[in-house]
C-alpha cells in the first residue's frame, strides 16, 4: 500500500513539474486593436461581453493577446494619419456614437 501512494506522489510530481503548453502563456487585455464583433469584451461594465464592439479598433474594447504583445500590434492609421496603437487601458479614440 505505501508503494502505491509513493509511486503516485512521484507521479503527481512529475506532472507538475512538466512544461506549460503554449495556451497556458501569461496574457493580458490590449484595448483598440480589434475588429468590431472579435472583441473578447469592454472597458464598459454595463456592456462587457464579448463580439459587442461595433466599430473597429473601437478603444473601449479588449482582446487577449499574449503578454508584452499588444504595445507592438501593427494597426492601420487613423482617417488623418495619425498612428493607431494598441494600449493595456481603455482609450477615448474610435468609440461609437452614442
Amino acid at each position: 500500500m505505501i508503494s502505491r501512494f509513493l509511486i503516485s506522489a512521484a507521479a503527481l510530481s512529475l506532472l507538475g513539474a512538466a512544461p506549460q503548453p503554449a495556451y497556458a502563456q501569461a496574457k493580458e487585455k490590449c484595448y483598440g486593436v480589434v475588429l468590431a464583433g472579435e472583441n473578447d469584451g469592454l472597458s464598459d461594465p454595463e456592456r462587457n461581453k464579448a463580439g459587442s464592439a461595433t466599430v473597429d479598433y473601437q478603444g473601449n474594447a479588449w482582446v487577449l493577446v499574449d503578454a508584452d504583445r499588444c504595445l507592438s500590434i501593427t494597426l492601420p492609421p487613423m482617417a488623418d494619419g495619425t498612428p493607431r496603437r494598441g494600449a493595456l487601458e481603455p482609450l477615448d479614440r474610435d468609440r461609437p456614437e452614442d
